[in-house]
């Protein structure tokens, strides 16, 4: 099915997405076992499973790189993107969720709702994603389906009820209670093939029959169809009950829950019906819409084939046989191997030399593709993640993806000469394959700096550097990425370079008011110019001079953020003046804007979520207020105790071994970023300190 035209109506996009260990990848290898993509099944902790094929993804047990698929399930096609559920890839199901037009959310019945579960939730509701629920790993040791339950309505606020109950005890699975048709599922084969439609059973049927009606309840808060009927008290059919949680569902407004095994091969048909009959099409997602880059004029893509091509880029990835794959979704038109393509945002044209349908990291050749399906290109030469591919003759740029701010740093030293021109090809191609990775220069340490969203994200690729390039490097602990900021407005600041060595010589002068802006907003920069002060040609060398001041801070050279700059007047000379001179009297302003201002250090607060024994509790809280944290929530999870607390980074590393010692290996916990707050006095000069001692020995 995957290289014939299929209807777009019978499409179906899908991620499967969840906190780490939850069981996304075994669910996906069992979602192509039964849709007969596989013939074995794999597991996690053999390192054998379809979409976990990158080495380091088979050594950890652990999903790094978003892996897509294509099969196929009761005549409609399902493309299927399995996500990481570690947050320090959530680029990688940032920009899946971007693309796809729903997804199965996969929650532990032991873990329940965890940190990021929460997170991709919160994606998910960014990008307006149609959801499901399976509730995995029924069968484990201290398992509750329905305190996972209460954690969906109390953690995630969603509107949310079962269409089928497990009925199982520990280690025990014994069926599936289907709540809408009213019907006992049972299986006759330990891999899950031969599925046995029943009668509920008499100890059941009450169960049965409260959960029937509290579905009914949660659909008709969501449809008006279903809400009539509840309120005239009408018997509501099967098929009439399908049909309003599918129009529920397409409104993002209910979320149905699916409960089974997928270790022990129970359940997974049941999602895959889900996904069919609740999930949307690419008809009926809200249309991607974009913008002319000539006029500005807003654009809404019509997935359709006769209509003009719209593809968003939304991943770069490196084939070691067929160079780089740019994974791309088609939302309207078509796209023809062999044929020139316009990149949009670039200006720059590009020709495709393959269309690949993938299957993990296998792939099928195809010649044409239509809207509402997700390929990997093959050719492009300019493109990166997050263009848009176009016709030349009706340009369009697709809104791009949020891509979040890194939280750690390394220093890197190649081990000789030779290596320093190879570290920096290496680093582009790490680079276009993800955003969230960050690369400079210090200068004033001779060192290559890589930015990352976790220590775990920095390993993988100093490991993959090894592995997969034969490079070799020191590399530094890491680091917080700090932040700089300021605390008060401050008005007038002036700003002049003026040079004279002979011949012409260099004028800039300008004066900006600084303030500091909400959190997250970076710098902005605003020109409020009147009467020609500067030139209108000059005004992007300030903003280039400010922006370039910004990446190194006052009081320890860290990055600033958080501020608005405004532009208010300056002068000019006929001659002297350059794009130079207003560049660096750009950077004098906000130099002394940052002094005057009192420029304070913000660092990354992590939210902590840690699963302890009870007899481990006080050790594990009285360890978390050393590190500076704040308790915001303590729990209860089956026979375990929960505590919640937003800790600083730096507070953070090697708390896995910490924890581990304190508990004698029987706590886990999770963490991920939440906000910047302002670093204590003493700390600060503890940072500041720490970075002159470290640049006096890196000059001696």
């Amino acid at each position: 099915m995957a290289g014939e035209q299929i209807p777009l109506e019978r499409i179906r996009n899908i991620g499967i997405i969840a906190h780490i260990d939850a069981g996304k990848t075994t669910t996906t290898e069992r979602i192509l076992y039964y849709t007969g993509v596989i013939h074995k099944m794999g597991t996690v902790d053999e390192g054998n499973t379809t979409m976990d094929f990158m080495a380091q993804e088979k050594e950890r047990g652990i999903t790094i790189m978003a892996a897509n698929t294509t099969t196929s399930w009761k005549n409609h096609k399902v493309n299927i993107i399995d996500t990481p559920g570690h947050v320090d890839f959530t680029i990688e199901v940032e920009r899946s969720l971007k693309v796809l037009d729903g997804a199965v959310i996969v929650l532990c019945s032991t873990s329940g709702v965890q940190s990021q579960t929460e997170t991709v939730w919160r994606q998910a509701e960014r990008y307006h994603v149609p959801r499901i629920a399976f509730i995995n790993k029924v069968d484990r040791l201290g398992a509750d389906f329905e305190r996972v339950l209460g954690q969906i309505f109390d953690r995630l606020g969603a509107n949310a009820a079962p269409i089928n109950l497990p009925d199982a005890h520990e280690d025990r699975f014994n069926g599936i209670i289907d709540v809408v048709n009213m019907k006992y599922i049972t299986y006759a084969d330990a891999d899950g093939l031969e599925v046995l439609v029943n009668d509920i059973p008499a100890e059941f049927k009450e169960k049965a029959e409260k959960y029937h009606h509290l579905l009914i309840e949660k659909v008709a808060e969501a449809d008006d169809q279903i809400m009539e009927k509840y309120l005239a008290e009408q018997p509501v059919t099967a098929a009439e009950l399908k049909s309003g949680i599918r129009r529920a569902v397409l409104k993002a407004k209910f979320l149905p829950v699916l409960a089974g095994t997928a270790l022990k091969n129970r359940g997974v048909q049941l999602v895959l019906d889900a996904v069919v009959d609740f999930l949307p099409s690419p008809l009926e997602v809200m249309q991607a819409r974009g913008k002319n880059p000539d006029t500005e004029a807003e654009i809404s893509c019509i997935p359709a084939e006769d209509q003009p091509l719209a593809a968003l880029v939304f991943k770069v990835a490196s084939d070691p046989y067929v160079g780089k794959l740019f994974y791309t979704r088609i939302y309207a038109g078509t796209i023809t191997s062999g044929e020139q393509l316009y990149n949009s945002g670039r200006g720059k044209t590009e020709r495709i030399s393959k269309i690949l349908m993938m299957h993990a990291n296998k792939q099928e050749i195809i010649n044409k593709i239509g809207p509402g399906e997700i390929v990997a290109l093959v050719g492009l030469k300019e493109s990166k993640n997050g263009d848009t591919l176009c016709r030349e003759k009706s340009p369009i740029v697709l809104e791009s993806m949020r891509v979040p701010e890194p939280v750690v740093s390394m220093a890197l030293e190649p081990k000789t000469k030779a290596d320093q021109d190879k570290l920096g090809i290496i680093l582009r191609k790490f680079l276009d394959e993800d955003p969230s990775l960050r690369v400079e220069y210090d200068h004033e340490t001779s060192q290559t700096i890589i930015s990352g969203m976790g220590e775990l994200h920095l390993e993988i690729i100093i490991d993959r550097m090894r592995r997969e390039n034969n490079l070799e490097a020191n590399i530094g602990r890491p680091q917080v990425a700090y932040k700089e900021t300021i605390t008060r407005k401050i008005d007038k600041i002036v700003g002049k370079f003026i040079s004279q060595t002979g011949g012409r010589g260099q004028y800039g002068h300008v004066v900006i008011n600084v303030e500091p802006g909400v959190k997250g907003s970076g710098v902005k920069f605003v020109d409020e110019i009147v009467g020609g002060a500067i030139p209108r040609e000059f005004i992007k060398s300030v903003e280039n001079g400010i922006k370039a001041q910004s990446h190194n801070g006052v009081l320890a050279g860290y990055p600033v953020t958080d501020m608005v700059v405004y532009l208010v007047d300056g002068s000019y000379h006929d001659v002297d003046s350059s794009d130079i001179a207003f560049q660096m009297a750009a950077k004098i302003a906000l130099k002394d804007a940052l002094v005057k201002g009192v420029s304070v250090f913000t660092e990354p607060i992590m939210a902590v979520e840690v699963a302890v024994p009870e007899d481990f509790m006080g050790s594990v809280i009285g360890d978390l207020n050393t590190r500076r944290a704040k308790i915001t929530e303590l729990g209860n999870m089956g026979n375990v105790k929960t505590a919640r607390a937003d800790v600083p980074l730096a507070e953070m590393f090697n708390y896995a071994n910490a924890l581990r010692s304190l508990t004698q290996g029987r706590a886990s916990f999770s963490m991920e970023p939440s906000y910047y707050a302002q670093v204590p006095n003493n700390i600060s000069e503890k940072i500041i300190g720490a970075r002159q001692e470290y640049l006096n020995r890196k000059k001696a």
